[in-house]
């Protein structure tokens, strides 16, 4: 039986939580971040606030009924004792006057990979979140299992933002917690108060902004929304599992294809105006092609006779661009002749939730076995959620891998077995979330020994009608650096592969025709050949379904179109269908315009190659083999 005790902060300690009035007007949503100026700081909060907190007490004890039914509907994200925030000043707050704005101070601001060891080694830091989150930690030295404890339960508390500007690894999430005050405000379904980040210029530090929704009487309660934005009663439930926890079971865990309007929804959002139908075009067998690209590599690399460079795009017969390409129309009718490096559509292979989305007509709801089973967190959240609570009650493993849905080089990326951090990552940014290989096919690394590594193939779409799929001969290959084990979940050197981005991290490097003979000494039951034809089978059937439908469901068929892939993926063990072991490949990704430095500096023939069989349709003599 819950009573209360009541607790009014004196202005003073308000004010140590850094809960400063500002003069302005914010209607932003809570997961954006804006940039503002604001008039000088006042630090009277306290005049406004105080916080009550609320203890368990005996049985016997009386208590307020009313307010023990409140704070059941009302519960406090974290531990006992349980905190709310009132409103202290004797004439209340009104919304309609401008100094009824503050700003709250964060505790605590930094990006996931770097969380655990600023906890460890930034001096006050887990003793603060601890006792935040009402963790008990009493020790001088910071140590692994209190960490771990803030890791799993900071997620209660978690906001995040994201820079518009800047390079891919500066537009990663920021994550932060409010300080002590701000996290002390509780959730309601008709919230009293408001708050959105707010980047400060002068300082170059955020903020959060609070604002009243209404008019607030003396002893009110300051609450806001968890799931501000979500009208869905089913997402806002999903939503706030990691504050109430429930049980989502009876939602049907399939996830079929979506429908033909969600893939015209993705082609208009990406502005890219589909060609009209044009006859191929046929090329006097000793044309020379101007080629027109920004790509260094291309520059740099491609000497074959037939190919000279222009930097006039408008006299170029090949455009070879970095970036997309989206005025497709205009093209085909003005210059139907001209040939380019991308297909219409194509980011439903290279954009991770479509190629979840076209890969299930291979393997139904579940998708195929080439694909680990995807989910996509904006629009189907239930689904995974009832899933995860399946998986859990039948006792098997739940570790997955969250993704942006568009970048590359493990941008963040982060494994998790904590059901609360995947729902709270669907906040930052647009994810994906994968079943995360438990029981990878290792290689033994005589230095460190058995690590995870991948495969990347290159693949060369010459056309789609007919469909027309080679393979680069070299695959390529990336280990990690620390042997595997599922555990140290945040170690990035043990569970990742891509080292050649990260400063200071060891690069191992074994070319694939040092690999293979190592790969069959360590498994002589398992025949490179055999576990080869079974990729180049995966890849066959993934081109075939992106090809399948008309676009925008498929890849367009446009006759002036080539394209060049990177194929990301893995083994795991599995049991075929006869019950022997087997290596099944695991598809992770595929890659627009990819970086071929290593295929350049290694094999120099390389754009030679990928261009006669793309363009000159002249493979025979070229490093590849055509898979259909």
């Amino acid at each position: 039986m819950l009573g209360t005790t009541v607790v009014r902060m004196q202005a003073k300690v308000v004010c140590a939580f850094s809960v400063l009035h500002c003069a302005y007007m914010s209607t932003a949503s809570t997961n954006c971040l804006y940039s503002v100026h604001f008039q000088p700081q006042v630090f009277d909060a306290g005049d406004y606030f105080g916080i009550m907190q609320v203890e368990e007490v005996d049985e016997e004890e009386e208590g307020d009924e009313a307010m023990e039914d409140e704070l059941k509907k009302k519960p406090n994200p974290g531990n006992e004792p349980c905190f709310k925030v009132i409103v202290t000043n004797e004439n209340g707050i009104q919304a309609s006057n401008p100094d009824s704005i503050f700003l709250i101070d964060h505790a605590w601001t930094y990006r996931i990979e770097h969380a655990r060891q600023q906890l460890l080694h930034v001096p006050g830091l887990l003793h603060r979140m601890a006792n935040l989150m009402g963790i008990d930690f009493h020790g001088e030295i910071p140590d692994e299992g209190s960490v771990e404890q803030v890791l799993q339960e900071m997620w209660k508390y978690n906001q995040t933002y994201q820079l518009s500007q800047g390079t891919a690894e500066e537009k990663v999430p920021v994550w932060y917690i409010m300080d002590e005050f701000g996290s002390r405000i509780q959730h309601s379904d008709q919230p009293s108060f408001a708050t959105a980040p707010l980047f400060y210029m002068p300082q170059q530090i955020a903020y959060t902004v609070l604002w009243p929704l209404r008019d607030l009487e003396t002893g009110d309660e300051v609450t806001r929304d968890y799931a501000y934005g979500e009208t869905d009663r089913l997402i806002r439930k999903c939503v706030l599992l990691p504050w109430l926890p429930s049980e989502v079971l009876d939602v049907n865990c399939f996830t079929p294809e979506p429908s033909d309007e969600h893939y015209q929804a993705i082609l208009a959002e990406n502005k890219e105006k589909l060609p009209v139908a044009i006859n191929p075009s046929v090329y006097d067998k000793d044309k020379v092609f101007k080629v027109f690209t920004d790509i260094q590599q291309v520059l740099n690399s491609l000497t074959h006779p037939r190919f000279v460079f222009t930097d006039k795009e408008a006299e170029a017969d090949i455009l070879y661009n970095f970036s997309h390409f989206k005025d497709y129309r205009k093209l085909s009718e003005e210059r139907p002749e001209v040939m380019l490096n991308q297909f219409p559509c194509e980011n439903l292979l290279t954009v991770k939730d479509c190629l979840a989305s076209i890969s299930r007509r291979a393997g139904g709801p579940d998708g195929p076995r080439w694909l680990p089973r995807t989910f996509n967190l904006q629009t189907e959240l239930p689904q995974f959620i009832c899933y995860f609570q399946q998986r859990e009650r039948r006792g098997e493993d739940n570790h997955w891998i969250c993704k942006p849905w568009n970048l590359a080089r493990s941008l963040d990326t982060h494994i998790t077995n904590n059901l609360n951090n995947i729902i709270r990552h669907r906040e930052s940014s647009p994810k994906v979330v994968c079943k995360y290989i438990e029981n990878p096919v290792l290689f033994h690394r005589e230095d460190v020994g058995m690590v995870k590594f991948d495969i990347r193939y290159v693949v060369l779409l010459r056309s789609v009608k007919p469909l027309k799929l080679y393979v680069y001969d070299v695959f390529w290959l990336r280990f990690s650096n620390r042997a595997f084990s599922l555990d140290d979940l945040d170690d990035y050197e043990k569970h990742f592969t891509v080292m050649n981005y990260a400063p200071g991290v060891t690069l191992k490097q074994v070319h694939c025709e040092e690999f293979v003979p190592q790969f069959e000494k360590q498994y002589p039951e398992h025949l490179w050949t055999t576990v080869q034809a079974n990729i180049f089978k995966a890849f066959a059937e993934l081109f075939q379904v992106a090809s399948a439908k008309p676009a925008p469901l498929g890849i367009c068929d446009y006759p002036s179109s080539r394209a060049i892939y990177a194929i990301d993926l893995m083994l795991k063990w599995d049991t075929s269908r006869d019950g022997k072991r087997i290596m099944q490949p695991q598809i992770l990704e595929v890659n627009f315009n990819p970086d071929c430095d290593r295929a350049c500096k290694y094999h120099p023939t390389f754009f030679n190659d990928v261009f006669s069989t793309l363009f000159l349709d002249e493979a025979d003599n070229c490093h590849v083999t055509c898979i259909i």
